[in-house]
């Protein structure tokens, strides 16, 4: 028998750790000083980071802040901004000799495009009536193949302007603020 009556266990003996004194409370005390330090090292990393930039360094792989090419960055900003219709209308505008043929090309110019959800008009003017009245018969054709070419519902209509008259005008002298010689009377 290993218990003598003397109360002492000796399983709990080792159990217990004596407290650090001297040397062994130096180590302890330097110890919590390192960690203390370190994160105080690490804080005032992610505040520096912060400032320039959140951390992002420049390294060997791509990341958002790289250069991009015109082209791309165009793509890019278009479809950011939502401006895909009316920049694929403005791409129908630069090729229209292209879409209605070089004979309608030549007297019959898109001048704008009216992209409200409800109205979606395309405006041409013709530099003749003849060719305005060609042009009102080719409409629902035209809008057809201008639908296929920008996606369904694009344009829903081509409003044909005929030709513009000479600005009237009724002699060299106008007074300032007249709207003409009906002003007079309301």
């Amino acid at each position: 028998m290993s218990g003598d009556g003397d109360g002492k266990d000796p399983a709990g003996d080792a159990a217990k750790q004596p407290e650090p004194s001297g040397v062994d409370l130096a180590r302890v005390a330097l110890r919590a000083a390192k960690e203390q330090a370190k994160a105080r090292g690490a804080a005032a990393q992610q505040k520096k980071q912060a400032r320039r930039g959140g951390g992002l360094r420049s390294g060997a792989r791509a990341d958002g802040r790289d250069p991009l090419p015109l082209g791309a960055a165009i793509n890019r900003l278009i479809t950011e901004r939502g401006w895909e219709t009316p920049a694929a209308v403005g791409g129908v505008m630069g090729r229209w000799p292209q879409i209605v043929g070089d004979d309608l090309a030549n007297h019959c110019v898109p001048l704008r495009y009216d992209e409200d959800p409800d109205e979606r008009v395309l405006t041409v003017q013709c530099d003749s009536t003849a060719w305005a009245t060609q042009l009102r018969l080719l409409a629902p054709q035209l809008v057809a193949r201008l639908n296929a070419d920008l996606g369904h519902g694009t344009v829903r209509m081509i409003k044909v302007l005929g030709p513009g008259g000479p600005a009237r005008r009724y002699g060299p002298l106008r007074a300032p603020g007249s709207t003409g010689p009906g002003d007079t009377y309301g």
